[in-house]
């Protein structure tokens, strides 16, 4: 089995670092100073008090690596569209693609039946670039729950979570899918297969869509946000429109909204990704976690005012601090 990473940072990172610790063959693709790190000096984890270093193939030219297995997108949403072309030469006739990106996925009407069946995203998919490119028939999904950094090039930090959950668009158990949950639980990672994956998916999307733009346009932490009346009336909005669009879709929640935000504030005092990208100049995740949920909205025929709003608050702020560029 060989199986790539195809942006190896954080996320990715940990998946090839105790994938490759597992002894499984695989590949990671980089750039930068972080690749030239795990070139030179391999890839370091450090997880639970202890440093574990591999040595797997690092580079960023898909053709050293050739057909693959099994390729994991460990990039954000936005960035994706840009290397379909480059990864070419990891795709052959059978090569699964893991979507590991936070955000509704662009292949998230392929395998549904209905008046949705395969319709594309143009939000999260401009121009149909990953539809075409990669092909919908390539798609697993997956939701990533684990948090980890780079503390510095070469050196991915873990600190919390090991679960992956995968889950085929049409919901099935194949074969490629159980492989796959195989060689993740070997080497360490949970990873369920879900025959609803996208319930779970919008479990994550539910926080993330209405927390961070709120975030990003206040400077607050989750527990700022949640402790706020004001702030978290909107988010409570949000959460409420999105789930209305999620039940037109079919998709059951298996928590209530009250849930879903204690669940948030029991976080603490932290940043989400939207503020920390906004802060360190950063392209954001808007379309991915927001504009993508309005596209839903628009296609199901639920209003989305606080949604609506929140976005173009959001958008005009990243594009003021060079964060967006979209539309």
């Amino acid at each position: 089995m060989k199986i790539c990473i195809y942006g190896a940072g954080a996320i990715g990172g940990f998946i090839g670092a105790e994938l490759g610790g597992a002894g499984i063959d695989v590949s990671l693709i980089a750039r930068g100073a972080h690749l030239e790190a795990m070139q030179n000096n391999g890839l370091t984890l450090i997880k639970d008090g202890e440093t574990h270093v591999t040595h797997p193939i690092a580079t960023n030219d898909p053709t050293k690596v050739g057909t693959q297995d099994y390729v994991f997108i460990t990039l954000k949403a936005h960035s994706v569209p840009g290397v379909v072309e480059h990864m070419q030469p990891l795709l052959g006739p059978h090569t699964a693609v893991v979507t590991a990106v936070n955000g509704v996925p662009w292949w998230y009407f392929h395998g549904v039946d209905g008046q949705y069946k395969n319709k594309q995203l143009e939000s999260v998919d401009p121009g149909n670039k990953q539809w075409d490119g990669i092909g919908p028939e390539r798609a697993i999904g997956c939701v990533v729950y684990p948090a980890t950094e780079v503390i510095e090039p070469g050196i991915i930090q873990h600190i919390e979570g090991n679960r992956f959950t995968l889950g085929e668009p049409d919901g099935s158990r194949s074969e490629r899918i159980q492989t796959l949950s195989r060689a993740l639980i070997y080497a360490g990672l949970k990873s369920p297969v879900r025959p609803r994956i996208r319930d779970e998916l919008w479990i994550k999307l539910w926080g993330n869509l209405s927390f961070n733009p709120i975030s990003a346009l206040t400077g607050e932490t989750l527990e700022g946000i949640c402790d706020d009346p004001g702030t978290i009336a909107i988010v409570r909005r949000m959460m409420m429109e999105a789930a209305e669009i999620a039940e037109a879709l079919g998709v059951k929640l298996s928590v209530g909204v009250d849930k879903r935000i204690a669940g948030a504030k029991a976080v603490g005092a932290h940043k989400t990704s939207m503020l920390q990208d906004l802060e360190r100049g950063r392209p954001m995740e808007i379309d991915a976690l927001v504009s993508v949920v309005q596209e839903l909205g628009q296609l199901t025929g639920v209003p989305t005012p606080t949604i609506d709003a929140v976005l173009a608050l959001v958008k005009q702020r990243a594009r003021l601090a060079g964060c967006y560029w979209s539309d």
